[in-house]
């Protein structure tokens, strides 16, 4: 009989880009739980070094280090820093780092377009090419992305956001069936939860409203519900799966 043991981590790494708030932190969080040491990655130094101090001070193992994850000489360092936590092997890359600029289409701007789909898809790109060379081939070595249900239908006033997370889906599959043979496994989450990214939404009465009428479950996920779904993909309970999406947003997309 399988053990629960399945979902642990320990003895392994993690780099999580964007863990400095919001869903990343308590990815981040998770994994430290289970027994990972983890780099938490952000564009803010300060975000991310609050980040794994917080999880330094319950236990866990954490560093933190700036990343653009537009730049490859960065990523490339933040992959051998977050290798070197376990003997110089990095066994999980979540792809996590994003941003938002909403604009209806004939108002949205070329640099607004180009800024979402470079932070979100080319950022989940080079991040992925930069741990290549530090993940095991023994069947432990994961890449998570995060997509959204705007990448799988479609969000008003968010065409850039949309088409980045959609480009997400088309590298997901690609890189799963491509690191298959290296025993790589690559799947995406779609999550949907109350972070900053969400904050606009959340605020606004009308698209509150609007938002929580397409969520069957009828509220807002906190961002340590999405976690679990994290540390799944990342576990050896998870790795006879590969190239799959998973919506974690209460039923919104079915």
């Amino acid at each position: 009989m399988v053990g629960l043991d399945v979902f642990g981590l320990d003895g392994r790494a993690a780099l999580v880009t964007g863990a400095g708030s919001g869903i990343g932190a308590a990815v981040a969080a998770a994994y430290a739980r289970a027994g990972a040491a983890v780099l938490v990655t952000d564009i803010d130094a300060q975000a991310a070094e609050s980040s794994a101090k917080a999880i330094r001070h319950d236990g866990g193992i954490a560093e933190s280090c700036v990343l653009d994850v537009r730049d490859s000489v960065s990523a490339t360092a933040a992959a051998q820093q977050a290798a070197a936590l376990a003997d110089g092997t990095l066994h999980i890359l979540v792809n996590n780092a994003g941003v938002v600029s909403p604009a209806m289409f004939p108002k949205l701007s070329e640099e607004a377009f180009r800024q979402v789909i470079d932070i979100h898809l080319v950022g989940s790109f080079i991040c992925s090419q930069a741990v290549l060379d530090f993940l095991p081939v023994d069947g432990t070595g994961r890449i998570i992305n995060v997509t959204s249900a705007a990448g799988l239908v479609g969000t008003i006033g968010q065409a850039n956001y949309s088409a980045a997370k959609a480009g997400i889906l088309g590298l997901t599959k690609s890189l799963a069936r491509e690191l298959a043979r290296r025993q790589i496994t690559v799947n995406a989450i779609a999550p949907l939860a109350a972070t900053p990214m969400t904050q606009n939404i959340r605020e606004n009465e009308k698209l509150a409203e609007l938002t929580l009428a397409r969520i069957p479950l009828g509220r807002w996920a906190h961002p340590e519900e999405i976690a679990g779904s994290f540390v799944f993909l990342a576990s050896d309970a998870a790795a006879y799966i590969t190239g799959q999406v998973l919506p974690v947003d209460g039923g919104t997309v079915m």
